[in-house]
């Protein structure tokens, strides 16, 4: 890699920020995980003390190994903290005109040979690259949910994305212990989400039109498929305003009527009932947020 990566700057403190800057920091990198909210940087710190607390009372981890990755990050709410980061991972609210903001604050802060990335799943790195002088070194990386757990992280190349940054993107990946897949091309949705996509549009199909209920579409998919969580409850965990937001973003995309949340899921985002994170999505949940 003709640039060493040493420090990652994660922005976001939510489910995903915070478990991506963790999983740096076990692999030995220095983060800066920064948030504009100190109570979401406050709320990430202790949830993710609970989970590692979690996984050394199981054996997974020693204490040591955690008390070291939490030293290696720095909870902040000052964007100038990133001033000397390798690589950055936004991992924020899905809303591309927040997004196109934060980079172009992100541009002129973060070294110049450093890799501007975005987690987004639904938005390519095409749509914020202009905003930067330096839309070679912008990409998507794309973790999963929990990406505590989950191996898989989808890296794109932008029609704008240099060879090199996306190198550099695949051997940064492996070199936190998850698997990465390179895109050539940008697609909304990317691999995993389009396909998954289409199997959470025809969930929400049969229970809209009274063929079965959630419980018995997310049994069939495990029971049946040999899917590890059914999609009611997948929704549920990953945020029904996540689902709510990304297919609002693809429909003001291709204008297709098709493409707009279904009802269920637009009357669960106005009734606040966004899943684990609420207590309430389509399922009850006794605690929120659900601790992995």
């Amino acid at each position: 890699m003709s640039v060493e990566i040493k420090k990652v700057g994660v922005i976001g403190a939510g489910t995903m920020g915070s478990q991506i800057a963790m999983v740096c920091a076990l692999s030995g990198y220095s983060i800066t995980l920064q948030d504009v909210s100190e109570e979401s940087l406050a709320k990430g710190k202790n949830i993710l003390e609970e989970q590692m607390q979690k996984r050394v009372s199981k054996g997974r981890l020693t204490a040591e190994t955690v008390e070291a990755a939490f030293k290696r990050i720095k909870f902040t709410s000052s964007l100038e903290a990133l001033s000397d980061i390798d690589i950055v991972i936004e991992a924020i609210v899905e809303k591309l005109e927040i997004k196109r903001e934060l980079f172009s604050k992100l541009d002129k802060i973060a070294p110049a040979h450093a890799i501007l990335a975005t987690n987004s799943s639904t938005i390519v790195s095409s749509k914020i690259a202009d905003v930067t002088e330096r839309p070679e070194k912008v990409c998507n990386v794309h973790f999963f949910n929990p990406a505590l757990v989950m191996e898989l992280v989808e890296v794109v190349r932008g029609p704008h994305t240099s060879a090199e940054t996306a190198e550099t993107a695949m051997e940064f990946v492996k070199s936190i212990n998850k698997h990465p897949i390179l895109l050539n091309k940008e697609i909304s949705g990317f691999v995993a989400n389009r396909i998954l996509g289409k199997l959470m549009d025809e969930a929400v199909y049969l229970l809209e039109n009274g063929i079965a209920s959630y419980e018995d579409i997310d049994i069939v998919c495990k029971k049946a498929l040999n899917h590890p969580i059914g999609p009611f409850a997948l929704m549920d965990l990953t945020g029904i305003d996540v689902n709510y937001l990304v297919r609002m973003q693809r429909y003001q995309e291709s204008g297709d009527e098709r493409d707009k949340p279904s009802r269920i899921v637009q009357e669960k985002v106005e009734k606040g009932e966004l899943g684990r994170k609420t207590g309430k999505g389509f399922y009850t949940y006794e605690a929120a947020p659900a601790k992995v």
